[in-house]
């Protein structure tokens, strides 16, 4: 059954790969427009490249550090560091495979859009799919692999450390740089000067359009990446260690993932026709389908796999069935909240009327008000798993220990939601292309594609926010099954050192102090992101109002701007600026975990996983929210642009953009760090406390 579960995962990751590479084929097959339109996607392309290389310059030398304190501390020694380069390695090919693409996608998309609504959005989807395509198929093929030549949990959490670290400064580094450079071209151009979004004399908007790619594709690739790999990984922990390694246990996980690659290439053969005003209605197909899809495979394959345990079978089923209904209601939820279709969005638009500070208080109440929904759903998902389990296996539910199958059951629930990843990310890296691509029409001034690529550009902002409420709704439920592992984890370690496991109760003060550490982590780490945008911005604005005085003839457009002076702020701002949360991350448990032990450490995790959880969907719908409302009012609302409405709108996108693109989605990567580095050293806190 192992082997078979292995066979499935390896297939299913080879198929996706083997289907990115068509998709790649079929999109560079397109015209890429006209010479202007070529030489604007030449600049972004070249900007991205730049800034990845400087990147993973940067980041190298501290994975390389921290591998050889890993190889020398943590057994089994040199394996579970050879699982962190790999794991760290797959993340970065993720995050860069996927920009690759966008990046040469945007134009073409543009070029569609002559030819209307469904090509231009055709060929932006079938460009995401590369990303949606690679990051399942590397996550799955690297982890497989890895899992069935070491058969060491020890080794795959390096696996999973390595991929959620590198993830996190990808995300952080990308997330500083397209919003510095987006908040500097808004309040130079479009408030300053009021000239049109993507305006080619704008010298920020290279730099804003090279940020889409690097923070919204890298960066959103390399957090999806690890955020499958560590599910995965918490699912075949708790399988070896509350199942004693049975075979069905360990690799059922990894074939659920196989099955979802294979519905995901069928619901995007669904995204097809979309109309004028009707286009996210396509996008809705392919998912839909491919939930279905998903729903047939996950139940056969579970009554597969537990055919010798009829009660085990159906829990897993209806398990696998629920994570997929979850994914469903998440994304309906967060559009509800992000879409200007909806009341939430109107409202922040209605209020703009009054001025800046209108705008931020009803954009700011409509975050924290997304919250309690999708808060809901996760409870009933951690609820309705845990109950399936725990009536499933009452053999491994007695006494008064947590329930083995039960908690197995909640982190099926959390892996088949990742197991849509690849129709999930499709959608969501059909965003930033679609802006890159509206931006190429803006500045090349091509004629008659404007309305097709700001309908789907506004649609793009929207599919970006659910797969934010996706990854942030799956990395909390991650977050807990990680917490159980890490748990059984130490009470082995206290075992084997002849000593009694120690319990988590919240009479104990250590324990307490940990939670208040970890409820503190989440705002801390924020601050050093949100400060980062500010401090950039800065000097973009500077520097572009420096231009705008400074060259003759840009006001008019008989000169062109130093688009490479911005992109160069942006990019040191961004490699500057990863230090301090870096650090705050990898010291913050291991001092907590050196200095208090495994149970503050427990707190810790716990901590910011309920802190976390609260603040990064607040500030990711808040700020989808916002820059919505800003579209919604440039169809023509309240005046559209150029109206003091407009001008308090786009100041509420400039507070919702870090909010939404840097800080909020930063956090879920923050908080499986967390995990992993806990579960790598926690022999070492063991040793130091038992």
């Amino acid at each position: 059954m192992l082997y078979l579960a292995e066979e499935l995962a390896v297939g299913g990751a080879v198929v996706a790969l083997l289907y990115a590479a068509l998709l790649i084929r079929q999109v560079l097959s397109r015209s890429p427009g006209t010479a202007r339109m070529q030489e604007l996607a030449d600049y972004v392309r070249q900007g991205a490249d730049a800034f990845l290389r400087r990147e993973y310059l940067t980041i190298a030398p501290v994975a390389i550090v921290l591998a050889i304190i890993i190889g020398l501390v943590v057994r089994p020694y040199g394996l579970v560091a050879l699982g962190f380069l790999i794991g760290g390695g797959f993340s970065a090919a993720a995050g860069y495979i996927g920009m690759g693409m966008t990046v040469r996608s945007s134009a073409r998309a543009a070029e569609a859009g002559r030819s209307g609504m469904a090509a231009a959005l055709m060929v932006a989807f079938q460009g995401g799919s590369v990303l949606g395509m690679a990051v399942p198929g590397l996550a799955l093929l690297g982890l497989s692999l890895f899992y069935l030549w070491t058969q060491s949990p020890d080794a795959i959490i390096g696996f999973g450390f390595g991929a959620s670290l590198i993830a996190m400064f990808i995300r952080v580094g990308g997330g500083i740089y397209t919003k510095a450079a987006d908040l500097g071209a808004d309040i130079a151009g479009k408030v300053e000067e009021g000239i049109p979004e993507d305006d080619p004399r704008n010298a920020g908007v290279i730099a804003d359009n090279v940020g889409d790619n690097v923070g919204d594709c890298a960066g959103m690739g390399a957090d999806v990446y690890e955020s499958y790999i560590v599910t995965a990984l918490a699912a075949i922990l708790l399988g070896t260690f509350l199942f004693r390694g049975a075979p069905q246990y360990v690799a059922y996980p990894l074939a659920v993932g196989g099955m979802g690659i294979i519905a995901s290439i069928v619901g995007g053969f669904a995204v097809r026709g979309a109309k004028s005003g009707k286009a996210m209605a396509a996008l809705n197909r392919g998912l839909y389908l491919a939930t279905a899809v998903a729903v047939v495979l996950d139940v056969a394959l579970a009554l597969t796999v537990f055919s010798a345990d009829g009660a085990m079978a159906w829990a897993m089923a209806a398990s696998s069935v629920l994570g997929l209904v979850v994914v469903v209601v998440i994304e309906t939820v967060t559009d509800y909240f992000t879409s200007y279709r909806f009341s939430p969005v109107k409202s922040i638009a209605e209020a703009s009327q009054t001025g800046s500070a209108t705008n931020f208080l009803t954009g700011f109440a409509v975050g924290l008000k997304s919250v309690a929904p999708i808060l809901l759903i996760l409870v009933v998902a951690i609820g309705v798993s845990y109950s399936l389990g725990y009536r499933a296996s009452p053999v491994s539910c007695a006494g008064a220990g947590i329930c083995d199958a039960g908690v197995y059951a909640t982190a099926i629930t959390t892996m088949s939601m990742l197991s849509l990843t690849g129709i999930i990310l499709s959608i969501d890296a059909f965003g930033p292309i679609t802006d890159n691509a509206n931006g190429i029409v803006e500045m090349a001034n091509v004629e008659g594609v404007r309305e097709v690529t700001d309908e789907l550009d506004a649609i793009g902002n929207t599919t970006k926010a659910t797969t934010k409420g996706f990854a942030i709704g799956s990395a909390a439920l991650a977050s807990l099954s990680l917490f159980i592992a890490y748990q059984q984890e130490v009470g082995i370690d206290y075992v084997a050192l002849g000593k009694v496991a120690p319990q988590y109760v919240l009479t104990d003060p250590v324990l307490l102090i940990g939670l208040l550490v970890g409820g503190l982590l989440p705002f801390y780490f924020s601050s050093f992101l949100i400060g980062a945008v500010g401090r950039a911005g800065f000097k973009m604005v500077n520097e572009i109002r420096r231009q705008f005085r400074e060259i003759p003839g840009l006001r008019e457009g008989k000169a062109r701007p130093d688009y490479g002076r911005c992109v160069d702020i942006s990019t040191g701002a961004a490699l500057r600026e990863l230090i301090a949360p870096g650090v705050l991350a990898i010291a913050t448990p291991l001092a907590v975990g050196v200095v208090l032990g495994p149970v503050a450490l427990g707190g810790v995790l716990i901590g910011s996983v309920v802190s976390g959880l609260f603040l990064a969907l607040l500030m990711a719908n808040a700020g989808a929210a916002w820059d919505n409302a800003k579209k919604y009012i440039e169809t023509g609302q309240y005046g559209g642009k150029g109206t003091p409405t407009h001008a308090a709108a786009v100041s509420g996108d400039t507070v919702g953009d870090p909010f939404k693109d840097t800080a909020g989605p930063s956090i879920n990567s923050l908080i499986k760090v967390l995990n992993t580095i806990s579960i790598v050293f926690v022999f070492l806190f063991v040793l130091l406390h038992a």
